[in-house]
């Protein structure tokens, strides 16, 4: 049986991004608002294509990625419900600078640009919110590349599975973590070689860390693993 549309107006409302504006705000988007069906595998658009809106996840799951000068797939970020991808390049006017692949199929928003443009122009806060929402995206990947280029290959693994955990007022003596996709795109989502991700995995485990069932990582004392990365 199909699945029924979804109303964008209210998936909109329930986005930070767009939680403050009013009503009619959120209609005038919505009109330049269309949903997009993805199956597995599907391109949503390739490095070099014209970005003319941006696309928000509603369920499902997009991985960012491009080819490095040695032809090997670098991806960049995976992005996963109620996320958001497209958006400085929009605003740059300029062509997208990675490639988007669906890693499961799909529903996404697709919200065109000159919807964006006209509310920026009618609402300072909107303004506000967009910047503040791509200076946490840039905060984040100038984290990864000061993990990239300071911490060892463990270093990364342990930070990447306690993530989830940061900011918790009550650390959890015991997690367990799922892998969002194939432990290859994870590795390369660290800047690791799928091997030497699997090495490291079976290094931990070995040392009672972790154990690691398929995609489920088992952290049976988080503090002892986050010492281990010291």
């Amino acid at each position: 049986m199909a699945t029924a549309p979804i109303k964008a107006q209210a998936f909109l409302a329930n986005l930070a991004l767009f939680k403050e504006l009013a009503p009619a705000e959120l209609e005038r988007i919505a009109g330049h608002t269309r949903q997009v069906r993805a199956t597995r595998s599907e391109i949503l658009f390739h490095r070099g294509d014209p970005a003319n809106g941006f696309y928000i996840v509603v369920y499902g799951q997009v991985k960012l990625a491009f080819i490095s000068s040695k032809g090997d797939e670098k991806v960049v970020e995976i992005i996963g419900p109620g996320a958001s991808f497209g958006e400085a390049v929009m605003f740059m006017e300029k062509p997208h600078v990675v490639t988007a692949q669906v890693l499961a199929d799909s529903l996404l928003l697709y919200v065109q640009r000159e919807a964006v443009f006209d509310e920026l122009g009618r609402d300072p806060g909107f303004a506000r919110r967009i910047i503040a929402g791509l200076a946490r995206r840039l905060h984040q990947l100038m984290g990864d590349l000061e993990a990239y280029s300071m911490r060892s290959g463990t270093q990364r693994v342990i930070g990447y599975l306690l993530r989830d955990e940061t900011g918790a007022k009550e650390p959890a003596a015991e997690l367990e973590v799922t892998l969002p996709t194939t432990k290859g795109i994870v590795a390369s989502r660290l800047n690791l070689t799928q091997e030497h991700f699997s090495r490291i995995l079976h290094e931990l485990a070995a040392e009672g860390l972790i154990e690691v069932h398929g995609r489920t990582v088992l952290i049976p004392d988080a503090e002892r693993l986050r010492q281990y990365a010291l």
